[in-house]
C-alpha cells in the first residue's frame, strides 16, 4: 500500500483545514437605533467621563497627604479611595475588593447574562468609540465594505489618515488618564506635553496607548473570541431562568424573503434580512442559537425590532428572554422570571458575607503595626559585666491620622535595660501616616537555669489613645 501524499487529501479535509485556520474577516456593524443603542450609548459616554474624571475628583486629607479622590501612590506604597486608606499590610482589604468584583459579576452573568460584555467591559466600551469614529469619517457600514474594496486614492487616503490620527489621540489620552490615577494629574499632564516623562512613566503610558489603539482599533471582537476567559465559563453560571440574548425560533421559521403579498399566516416571521447578522459588532448570526462570541449588546434586538415594526409584526422576535420561556412560549403557557432562585441565593450570600467581612475588618484594622528583627550577626554579645546583650530592629507604623508617642515595654526578662539609638528618651515618636525604622539595644542577666532562646514580647502602648500593640521575639544567650 503505498503511502498518502498530502495533495491526495480529500476536498472536505481540505475545507476543514481550511476552516481550521481561516483568516479573520472584519467585521463592519451595521449602526441601528433604539433601546438597547440608546443604552450603549448612555453607557459609553457614562463610562468613559466616570474613568476620565474619577482621578480629578478632589478629596480633603489630613496633613500633606494627597488630595485626589482616588490614587494608587506607589512610591508612598499607599492606595487611596476617598476616604480609605490601604497599606501594603492591607493586601486583603484589595482581595475583598477583588472578590466582591468577581461574585458581583456571577450575579449578574446569572440574572442577565453578559450584559457586562456587551454594556461596561473596557474593551466594548472603547471599541464603541473608535466604531464611531470610524462611522464618523468613512461612513456606514456599505461605505466603509466599499472603501475596504476600492483601489487606493487620494481620498482612501486622508480618510485612514484621519482615522487613525483620532484613534492614536483618543489611545493617548487614555494612557495619559491611566497616569492620573498614579501620579498628580496636573503634574504628569504637564511632563507629557514637556516631553519629560521618563522610566517607567513613559514605559506604561506608551503600553496603554498601544495596547488600546491595538485592541480597539484592531482586534476588536478577537478579544472577545480568544482573549477573554470570561466568554469560556460564562454557561457555568447561566441556568434556565439566566436573561439571554435569545430568537424565538418558534415564531420566526421557517423563514423566508417576505415576498409581495406580505402574508404572514402560514411561515415564521423572519424574514431572512440578515440585519440582525450586520448590526452585530462580533457579526455572528443569533438565529443559529447561543454561543460564546455573543457579548448580550442587544444590537440585533433593535435591528430586528425595527424590521418587524416595518412589517406591522410583533416585536421581540429577537430579545432577551430565559431558555425556560422561550420554550414555555413555544408551547403557548405562561413565562416566569424567578429572581431569587437558588443559585441566585448563593450568590448573593456569598456576596453580602465577603462585603461585611471586609466592613468589619477595615473597621477593625489596627492603626499601628509593628514588626521586630532580631540582629543574626552575633546573635548575642556577652559583655564583662555578665550580661548578655541582642540588638533588634523595630518597624512601627502609625496609620493614623494623629501624631503618637509610643511607650516600649518588655515582657519575659528580668530587670532588662533597653535602649533606643539616637532617642534621647524611651519613647518613639511618629508623625501620622509615617513609617519609623529603630533599633533597640537589650540588656538583661540570664540565669543558670535559663533556655539559650527564651521568647520574649515587646509592649508597644500610646496611653492618651489607649492604644497597645504586642510584638513577639527571642532573646539570645549561650547554651548552658
Amino acid at each position: 500500500m503505498q503511502p498518502m501524499s498530502p495533495n491526495s487529501l480529500s476536498a472536505d479535509t481540505e475545507a476543514a483545514r481550511g476552516d481550521l485556520y481561516a483568516s479573520r474577516q472584519k467585521v463592519h456593524p451595521k449602526a441601528v437605533k433604539g433601546f438597547y443603542r440608546s443604552l450603549k450609548n448612555a453607557t459609553l459616554w457614562g463610562f468613559l467621563v466616570l474613568y476620565h474624571f474619577t482621578p480629578l475628583l478632589p478629596w480633603a486629607r489630613e496633613g500633606d497627604k494627597p488630595d485626589q479622590a482616588i490614587l494608587f501612590d506607589i512610591p508612598g506604597e499607599r492606595i487611596y479611595l476617598f476616604n480609605l486608606e490601604i497599606w501594603p499590610q492591607d493586601i486583603y482589604i484589595l482581595s475583598a475588593l477583588m472578590i466582591i468584583a468577581a461574585i458581583g459579576l456571577f450575579v449578574s452573568a446569572t440574572l442577565i447574562g453578559r450584559a457586562w460584555c456587551g454594556f461596561a467591559c473596557f474593551q466594548t466600551v472603547w471599541t464603541d468609540l473608535f466604531m464611531k469614529v470610524e462611522a464618523w469619517i468613512e461612513g456606514d457600514r456599505n461605505a466603509r465594505i466599499r472603501l475596504d474594496k476600492a483601489p487606493n486614492s487620494m481620498n482612501k487616503t486622508i480618510k485612514r489618515i484621519a482615522k487613525h490620527s483620532v484613534w492614536l489621540a483618543i489611545s493617548c489620552f487614555f494612557a495619559l488618564s491611566f497616569l492620573w490615577y498614579f501620579h498628580d494629574p496636573l503634574t504628569i499632564t504637564k511632563d507629557l506635553f514637556q516631553a519629560n516623562l521618563t522610566g517607567w512613566t513613559l514605559a506604561t503610558f506608551a503600553t496603554m496607548a498601544g495596547m488600546t489603539y491595538m485592541m480597539a482599533g484592531f482586534a476588536r471582537e478577537q478579544v472577545c473570541f480568544y482573549m477573554c476567559p470570561y466568554g469560556r465559563f460564562q454557561g457555568v453560571m447561566f441556568d434556565d431562568h439566566s436573561k439571554v440574548i435569545t430568537y424565538q425560533d418558534w415564531r420566526g421559521e421557517g423563514r423566508a424573503k417576505p415576498g409581495k403579498s406580505r402574508d404572514f399566516s402560514d411561515r415564521g416571521h423572519c424574514v431572512d434580512c440578515s440585519l440582525c447578522v450586520q448590526a452585530c459588532p462580533t457579526g455572528i448570526d443569533i438565529r443559529d442559537g447561543q454561543q460564546m462570541e455573543c457579548i448580550g449588546c442587544g444590537l440585533c434586538i433593535d435591528a430586528c425590532d425595527t424590521v418587524m415594526q416595518k412589517f406591522n409584526l410583533p416585536t421581540s422576535l429577537i430579545t432577551y428572554d430565559s431558555a425556560y420561556n422561550i420554550q414555555q412560549a413555544s408551547k403557548g403557557e405562561a413565562t416566569q422570571n424567578p429572581l431569587l432562585r437558588p443559585r441566585v441565593l448563593v450568590y448573593i450570600t456569598i456576596l453580602l458575607v465577603t462585603i461585611i467581612a471586609a466592613i468589619a475588618s477595615i473597621n477593625m484594622r489596627a492603626e499601628t503595626t509593628v514588626s521586630i528583627l532580631r540582629d543574626r550577626a552575633p546573635f548575642f554579645v556577652k559583655l564583662s559585666s555578665g550580661q548578655i546583650q541582642n540588638a533588634y530592629t523595630i518597624r512601627l507604623i502609625n496609620k493614623s491620622t494623629q501624631d503618637r508617642n509610643y511607650t516600649l515595654h518588655l515582657i519575659g526578662l528580668a530587670n532588662p535595660t533597653v535602649r533606643i539609638i539616637g532617642q534621647k528618651d524611651d519613647k518613639l515618636h511618629l508623625k501620622a501616616g509615617e513609617v519609623g525604622t529603630f533599633r533597640m539595644i537589650v540588656k538583661s542577666d540570664l540565669p543558670g537555669n535559663t533556655q539559650a532562646r527564651l521568647p520574649i514580647h515587646v509592649q508597644f502602648s500610646d496611653p492618651e489613645k489607649n492604644d497597645i500593640q504586642i510584638a513577639e521575639t527571642l532573646f539570645i544567650g549561650p547554651q548552658h
